[in-house]
């Protein structure tokens, strides 16, 4: 790993103008990094969360998820120099720090690294810790960007490694800015550009838009997955139907899965699915294990190409979703509503997801939602009541007819 020297030279004299949001209680970071001139040398925006999995000493291992950071500072960031490196660092919660690397080439900048550090003394967080000391995980990036342009990646991304998982999504950062200036020039990751397909065009199951939500047809049923080498890791089948507000407008998309394409990863404590088309730049559903025995749906990620030319993203990684234990699928015949936000909510229509311990490629028993168990429980209610009446009506009619008989035999 390259070791770079990140102390701005003392020629210099940099004083560190960090105006931040001060100390915020959210998942959105913001940095604006002005030099001994008070102009802009390193600014960025991002939103991001940990989990992290440790061995506890009656040997089982415990979750923490990181996504509250609390009182959030940021000393030691830098601006850097052609000689030496620029650098992010931000400290948060009891023991936890985050720290960027850039170096500058003209007439490009590298994001070189990004190194996550957990204290396990901290008994409140991490209760019953084998391990007691601070635990650095330095993750090698070296992705070049030009100098004049600022980096977008609005997708969802993951890092990965020694039991901690990072995500990172609506990221703006542009290192050795120049001459104070944020630059209007975006860089675009890989992963918000999507394939590569034609201009994006309305697809005939978009509507016009209109003031109140149009009535739509039940969407189609796709079958989605996601393979870890040869074996295939997550199932996923399901009718999606995406309801949007935007700008007081009502729109609704029937997903059709002949035009989706899907990807995804898996790992051992989440799994990601992405759907993307024409005209959903992606669509991501993140998976968690949750107490080392259940899953559950924690995040949706989205950004929708609009018919009038806008793009509609929006992301929530605190949901509780499609709960069921590892080992079985979850399923939910029914229509099912995910609320993702005010303005943007999901529709599921005959839903079966399994995004762990798939064996075989094929589904395990599956845990049903508690609108399709109301409905399995009241058919044969209803098939024994019907098979009553019935019985009853039979009975009667028996009666009827058997004192009709006596009546007759009398008069005889």
């Amino acid at each position: 790993m390259m070791c770079l020297r990140l102390s701005p030279a003392p020629s210099l004299g940099l004083v560190l103008l960090a105006l931040v949001l001060g100390a915020v209680r959210s998942s959105v970071l913001e940095l604006n990094l002005r030099d001994s001139e008070n102009a802009t040398c390193l600014y960025a925006k991002w939103q991001m969360n940990f989990t992290i999995r440790y061995e506890t000493t009656n040997k089982t291992y415990k979750t923490v998820n990181k996504s509250d950071f609390g009182p959030v500072t940021y000393g030691g960031s830098i601006c850097g120099n052609d000689q030496n490196g620029s650098k992010i660092v931000v400290q948060f919660g009891s023991g936890f720090s985050w720290i960027v690397n850039f170096t500058k080439k003209a007439p490009n900048y590298s994001i070189d690294s990004i190194s996550f550090s957990y204290n396990t003394m901290d008994n409140t967080t991490f209760p019953d810790a084998v391990y007691r000391g601070i635990v650095t995980v330095p993750y090698p990036v070296a992705f070049s960007i030009p100098l004049d342009e600022i980096f977008r990646c609005n997708s969802f991304l993951t890092l990965e490694k020694s039991n901690v998982v990072q995500h990172y999504w609506d990221v703006l950062v542009q290192a050795f800015v120049q001459n104070g200036t944020v630059s209007k020039n975006e860089f675009v990751c890989e992963e918000d550009k999507g394939p590569t397909t034609p201009v994006p065009s309305i697809h005939t199951t978009v509507p016009a838009p209109t003031t109140t939500s149009t009535p739509k047809e039940k969407p189609a049923v796709g079958k989605y997955w996601v393979t870890n080498g040869n074996s295939t890791c997550l199932l996923a089948t399901m009718g999606l139907q995406l309801n949007i507000i935007q700008d007081k407008v009502a729109t609704v998309i029937n997903i059709n899965p002949n035009t989706t394409d899907f990807t995804g990863s898996c790992h051992p404590q989440t799994a990601h699915l992405r759907l993307y088309s024409s005209i959903i730049k992606y669509l991501d559903f993140v998976f968690a294990v949750k107490n080392e025995n259940r899953f559950y749906l924690k995040e949706v990620n989205a950004s929708i190409n609009m018919v009038n030319g806008s793009v509609f993203s929006i992301a929530n990684n605190n949901l509780s979703y499609w709960d069921a234990p590892l080992g079985s699928s979850y399923m939910c015949n029914k229509e099912q509503t995910v609320s993702v936000s005010g303005t943007f909510q999901i529709n599921t229509f005959d839903l079966r997801v399994q995004p762990f311990s798939v064996t075989k490629g094929k589904y395990s028993t599956a845990e049903e939602c508690s609108a399709d168990f109301d409905l399995n429980f009241l058919i044969p209610v209803a098939v024994g009541a019907a098979l009553g009446f019935l019985i009853v009506v039979v009975f009667i009619s028996y009666m009827i007819g058997r004192r009709k008989s006596r009546t007759g035999y009398q008069s005889v």
